[in-house]
């Protein structure tokens, strides 16, 4: 008698697949910032995905005109970078992280926000890199890193991968609403090997 091994297949369904290529990166790492002026301003604007012009302004004004160095001055420019994220302007946000980066090499949340411009752009084997660059790093938020690199995986096709990286990010955070969402779109069967 051969013995029998279980395969796990995890399937979508193509109207579930449409559904989420079609959606635009989950809420991005912003930083916190307790420094007063516009760069905590910009700060909570980004914690709270607030992206409008009077916000924007705040971020560029803290940049230019504010007295911030070092980690600050990466936070902001993470921070408006989220906010361009939030508007779908990806040349501007790329631009923030890659400048954050330039100031701070090991922000674990710049690389995960990259790979969310990345998706946007549909560069979603490069986005994969950098979000795992950022996992490496321990971001504040790793579950929103999770989320989008299900997506990624998900648009090259990988179900296993997405659906695994879903899991994750609802086992980090539980009240997060969208990973469960998206899990609904997936059917997993178990059935022996032949």
């Amino acid at each position: 008698m051969a013995s029998q091994r279980l395969h796990t297949s995890v399937l979508a369904g193509a109207a579930a697949l449409a559904l989420i290529v079609a959606a635009a990166p989950q809420k991005a790492h912003a930083v916190d910032l307790i420094i007063g002026g516009r760069a905590e301003m910009c700060s909570r604007a980004a914690k709270a995905g607030l992206a409008n012009e009077v916000t924007l302004d705040n971020c560029t004004m803290a940049i230019v005109g504010e007295p911030i160095w070092g980690h600050a001055l990466a936070a902001t420019y993470v921070n408006r970078g989220t906010m361009y994220l939030g508007l779908r302007n990806w040349g501007s946000a790329m631009a923030d992280f890659d400048e954050a980066l330039r100031i701070q090499p090991d922000l674990g949340e710049a690389f995960v926000n990259r790979g969310g411009a990345l998706i946007g752009l549909r560069r979603y084997g490069e986005a994969l890199t950098e979000i795992d660059r950022g996992l490496a790093l321990n971001p504040d938020e790793p579950e929103k890193a999770y989320g989008n690199r299900a997506l990624a995986k998900w648009s090259l096709d990988d179900l296993r991968g997405a659906y695994e990286d879903l899991m994750k990010a609802h086992e980090l955070k539980p009240a997060w609403t969208w990973p469960t969402e998206q899990l609904a779109n997936f059917r997993v069967e178990t059935r022996a090997a032949r």
